[in-house]
């Protein structure tokens, strides 16, 4: 047989099939002319070709990166979308894009500013649209297209985004903030563009937690914290709307709760406290309330943490010590502990403190000329005791501050409205509470009953059989139970920070 009569059959079923291809992709991204037509009855509309608009749209693109907030994000959607307006086309209808003009109009009501979400420009967009006489030509038709798809999809995922997220993350403007919280990720930010219907879309992912509609409530209603200016009320509502925004929230059952100015721990459980008690929290910057949102200059808008100050995080409770021995950190060791040494040779062994020096225990530390000592040498450890810093008993949990919760012998301390004056670690007014609470009743907090109340003790650790959530947070404004806000000074200047990092974003 020949071999041309072989060849030809299978090169015309190659371009058969070839042809039969284009014409089929063709038709199929041709449909975008038919769609945009059907949705505003505009002749003009029947003329737009996708290849052409796909040139138009990447020069727009390229001529507004620099304006978007996920230029990346919405280059990459567009590509593998062939370029083609597949927001327009979907939402264009059945007023879709009106109602989420409707809802950036009303951003305020979280405490943006509206302008972000830019609605009076896509509502000028859309207007261009119902209006047969406001696009002259196929060019301009192209060009109106193109910024509608970039400013809306960008807009949407922008407005998604912080309403779930928050317009900050505290991780970038925090220097003692551990807490895991969870930011928009490439999922999370196609999920809007990706919605059947918007309003539904916006609906759902507006916040629903109580404490964040009684605060957007009183943020709205220009409600006055009893002690401040309603400019200065306004100010605590916003800043605690946003930490409300991210998700650092707790989602276990059961957990132990500390909130830093409040200097109060409470035991939630199933949605409410089942044990609170008073705690002292470490030293902050703005202990005297010097600062507030209404008086603080440039320094205090970058945090700036007092090296006592306690962190924000949250872990895992494994296990308490009982009759702790504590290992005096070197700051205080050199700031305090010598310091009192040099005063009183007889202050170490009255406070129960021994001294060691290449890990051997100085047997004669009362001989030691603290004035002349070499402090680098010496390392300090405060055995059980009455005396002892940590008390009767320290909650350990795994964190990067080496911080804890812990009993203390200065009960005098909780009987003050400002508590804080620790070191940084948490001590708390209910210890064995604490303890009866998250271990039950049974053998290991008998052991616990029993230890904490020894004249001689040793130390002791037990551990959890199920290890219980801790959270350390910050939060200046809440409703109460009632109803009624709540208002605590902004003892780290924590306020402060974020302030001025969302005025830089959504102004005041």
């Amino acid at each position: 047989m020949n071999v041309k009569q072989n060849i030809r059959p299978a090169i015309i079923l190659l371009l058969c099939v070839f042809v039969l291809t284009f014409q089929g992709c063709k038709r199929k991204r041709s449909d975008m002319a038919k769609i945009l037509f059907k949705q505003t009855r505009n002749e003009l509309f029947k003329k737009l070709e996708p290849d052409d608009y796909a040139v138009v749209f990447k020069k727009v693109l390229d001529s507004v990166k620099q304006t978007l907030n996920y230029p990346q994000l919405i280059s990459t959607y567009y590509s593998k979308n062939n370029y083609e307006p597949v927001f327009v086309e979907q939402h264009l209808q059945n007023n879709d894009l009106y109602n989420m003009v409707d809802f950036y109009e009303k951003a305020n009501e979280h405490g943006f500013d509206p302008k972000m979400f830019h609605p009076e420009e896509i509502r000028a967009l859309i207007d261009k649209f119902r209006d047969k006489r406001a696009i002259k030509n196929v060019d301009e038709a192209y060009h109106v297209i193109a910024e509608l798809e970039i400013l809306t999809a960008n807009s949407l995922v922008k407005y998604s985004n912080d309403v779930q997220y928050g317009v900050v993350n505290p991780k970038w403007i925090y220097a003692r903030y551990f807490t895991a919280t969870k930011r928009p990720d490439t999922t999370s930010m196609l999920q809007p563009l990706q919605a059947k219907n918007i309003k539904t879309y916006l609906d759902s992912i507006q916040p629903k937690d109580p404490q964040y509609i009684a605060l957007q409530k009183a943020f709205v209603n220009d409600d006055v914290i009893p002690g401040l200016s309603l400019q200065e009320s306004h100010r605590v509502l916003l800043v605690n709307l946003e930490r409300l925004r991210w998700k650092n929230k707790p989602t276990e059952n059961k957990y132990v709760y500390v909130n830093i100015p409040d200097y109060r721990l409470d035991v939630m459980d199933s949605g409410r406290s089942v044990l609170n008690m008073k705690v002292c929290v470490g030293q902050g910057r703005n202990m005297d309330n010097a600062k507030t949102l209404m008086h603080y200059d440039d320094t205090d808008k970058v945090d700036k943490p007092n090296p006592h100050e306690t962190p924000l995080l949250n872990s895992m409770i494994h296990s308490v010590e009982v009759n702790p021995i504590w290992n005096i950190p070197e700051s205080i060791a050199n700031k305090e502990i010598i310091v009192e040494a040099q005063k009183d040779p007889y202050y170490l062994s009255n406070k129960n403190i021994d001294v060691y020096k290449d890990d051997k225990k100085v047997d004669d530390s009362e001989s030691i000329d603290w004035a002349t000592a070499d402090k680098s040498d010496y390392s300090f450890k405060q055995e059980p005791g009455e005396d002892n810093s940590l008390g009767k008993i320290k909650f350990l949990f795994n964190n990067k501050s080496n911080v804890y919760l812990h009993d203390t012998p200065a009960k005098s301390a909780f009987f003050k409205k400002m508590r804080a004056i620790s070191h940084g670690c948490v001590r708390l007014g209910q210890p064995l509470d604490l303890a009866h609470n998250l271990f039950g009743d049974g053998k290991k907090y008998d052991e616990i009953a029993k230890d904490m109340g020894e004249d001689n003790p040793d130390p002791t650790t037990i551990y959890f059989g199920k290890r219980v959530p801790v959270y350390i947070t910050y939060v200046t404004c809440w409703a109460d139970t009632t109803g009624t806000l709540q208002y605590r000074p902004d003892v780290y200047g924590l306020d402060i920070v974020l302030f001025a990092n969302l005025q830089k974003v959504i102004g005041d």
